[in-house]
């Protein structure tokens, strides 16, 4: 059982003792849903183990409050324990406290100045198709809709808007086989993927401005494959990059800028997911930087589940308690006072008093 009465960062330590790995999130998901059933002012439906809690008051606004509830493998580091200001375990930063920050919300506000649907989803950790935010929008998008969308990533309590794009290709280096002790026979694809690293070393990423926030992207090499055999000269080399692309760019742009980089090379897109533009000048969205954020907020140099919402037309930020850095460590912890600090200015916000 959960108790929403409890502090934030004890109701934060609750979940994390609750074991979540990405897949085996039913007994959290129960947990949390067993809690929300309980509170009058809230709607309660479930998607496998996704759970929407939504307010009904007749507002003429609604945003959406996300969090998933999956973590990466536990390392021997369940369960929580406190120790100097700080909860440790896995999940504590990346996003069992922005999920308490959630469910305090869900059970403090219940006549929120917005209409509130709270979104509780599984297998973020996890590769996209498996994604439980994707399985929503395709099985209920009507349960995601809203005007602004509040992802309660762990971003040190600082305002992210929007969030990067990022592609994966595979850059193919061609040769032609030889027997090694005959290589002037042959043509060595390896040595030909130089060319590859060449432009990557040579690569200038850009910083553009978008709405106001400056984004970075980046251009890297993260596998290298080739070879045949020890008396081989290959004929294939496949370098995979990674593009970290600024929300000013679609996925057609991103693919088409690669192209334009490697020209010359086979270039294969393996995969691919959107940018979110911050959407920052969305009434609710400024708002809710001025209320919470005192007026500032930063781009978000990665990519996250806002880009679902983007997709669906819902402007949304990144905002929460706990240090991005620390996630998925084996010492990963979350600073208990931000934790505390998130649910008051959520609170006030949505009570209209901040």
């Amino acid at each position: 059982m959960l108790d929403l009465t409890s502090d934030a960062a004890d109701l934060t330590a609750a979940l994390v003792d609750i074991r979540s790995e990405s897949g085996d999130e039913k007994i959290l998901a129960d947990a949390v849903e067993d809690a929300l059933s309980a509170l009058d002012h809230l709607t309660v439906t479930r998607d496998g183990d996704a759970v929407v809690a939504r307010t009904n008051l007749g507002r003429p606004r609604r945003v959406v409050v996300a969090g998933h509830i999956d973590t990466v493998p536990i390392a021997d580091n369940v369960p929580s324990y406190v120790a100097d200001g700080r909860l440790y375990g896995c999940g504590t930063s990346d996003m069992k406290a922005g999920v308490a920050v959630q469910l305090k919300l869900a059970a403090l506000v219940s006549e929120p100045v917005h209409d509130v649907t709270y979104v509780f989803y599984d297998n973020e950790e996890v590769d996209a198709s498996r994604n439980g935010l994707l399985r929503l929008a395709r099985n209920h998008p009507e349960w995601l809709a809203g005007d602004f969308a509040i992802l309660m990533e762990p971003t040190d309590g600082v305002i992210e808007g929007g969030c990067q794009g990022t592609m994966r290709v595979e850059v193919v280096a061609t040769g032609k086989r030889s027997h090694s002790a005959r290589s002037w026979m042959g043509e060595n694809a390896i040595h030909g993927a130089g060319a590859i690293l060449d432009v990557l070393r040579a690569y200038t990423p850009r910083e553009p401005e978008v709405e106001g926030l400056r984004f970075h992207e980046g251009l890297n090499a993260v596998f290298v494959r080739g070879g045949v055999a020890g008396n081989v000269i290959p004929d294939e080399c496949v370098v995979t990059v990674n593009y970290r692309f600024a929300p000013d760019l679609s996925l057609s742009d991103a693919e088409a800028h690669l192209r334009e980089v490697f020209d010359g090379f086979e270039v294969r897109v393996v995969d691919a997911s959107a940018a979110a533009r911050p959407g920052l000048d969305d009434p609710s969205a400024a708002a809710f930087v001025d209320a919470v954020g005192e007026g500032r907020a930063r781009a978000k140099l990665g990519w996250t589940d806002v880009s679902r919402f983007s997709e669906l037309g819902v402007p949304a930020v990144n905002y929460g308690p706990g240090d991005p850095t620390l996630a998925h460590t084996k010492d990963e912890y979350s600073e208990i006072a931000p934790i505390r600090e998130a649910e008051k200015r959520m609170v006030d916000w949505l009570t209209g008093d901040r």
